[in-house]
């Protein structure tokens, strides 16, 4: 009885290099304050090295198998939003049939779809912002237009930011021609960026104060 009232948080790495150890790191702190936590990877992502037992680690089809095999990245993401979600709706109501329903969803900042997702599932969700505040704020000027690529030897002053040359810059940033399908996922993480209650980041404040600030400005 015990376990099945213990509140569960599923928590979504995006399955590209560089953003599971970040949610892994995050789940830990989860699991700190008492909460019984979810890691939800693909079956093509690369599994942990070190199996931590306080977090239950769940492995879920991304489609990118011999039958819907994509060769390119846009296929990927294009397959990806469709069969994911599809798994995870059919986990989430076996978990729920056992008893041990999932009260919310942390997903990684790539995913702006997966709050829709889980709203449709009936929990609400918040996206973790695996890069720094700062970084962040570059794409949500980049976003909304308030930030114009420099051309070589420009700078650009951003609130809150010291000024930037366009090598300080992301580099997805100002390669515009670079890596297009990529370039165009991480700009999308701000899609929905004032619709969820909460919104998680990656960050040191006492290293980024006022990106911080700026973050949590921009999101109310």
């Amino acid at each position: 009885m015990k376990m099945a009232m213990e509140t569960r948080i599923l928590v979504i790495p995006f399955p590209i290099q560089g953003h599971l150890n970040p949610m892994l790191q995050l789940s830990k702190r989860l699991v700190s304050k008492g909460l019984k936590v979810t890691l939800v990877s693909t079956n093509s992502s690369l599994k942990p090295n070190n199996i931590i037992s306080s977090i239950d680690f769940e492995f879920i089809n991304d489609g990118f198998d011999a039958e819907l095999n994509p060769e390119t990245f846009d296929e990927y993401i294009k397959c990806f939003k469709v069969v994911f979600p599809q798994n995870l709706a059919k986990f989430m109501e076996s978990r729920k049939s056992l008893g041990f329903p999932f009260k919310f969803v942390v997903y990684d900042s790539g995913m702006p779809w997966m709050l829709d997702v889980a709203r449709d599932l009936g929990m609400d969700g918040a996206p973790f912002f695996t890069q720094s505040c700062a970084v962040n704020a570059v794409y949500y000027h980049l976003d909304q237009g308030t930030l114009k690529v420099p051309s070589e030897g420009c700078s650009v002053a951003l609130p809150s930011m010291p000024l930037l040359g366009s090598d300080d810059l992301p580099t997805l940033v100002y390669e515009t021609d670079s890596r297009q399908s990529l370039r165009e996922l991480i700009v999308n993480q701000m899609l929905n960026i004032h619709e969820p209650n909460w919104i998680l980041c990656n960050t040191f404040d006492k290293l980024e104060e006022e990106p911080s600030k700026l973050a949590y400005r921009n999101s109310s």
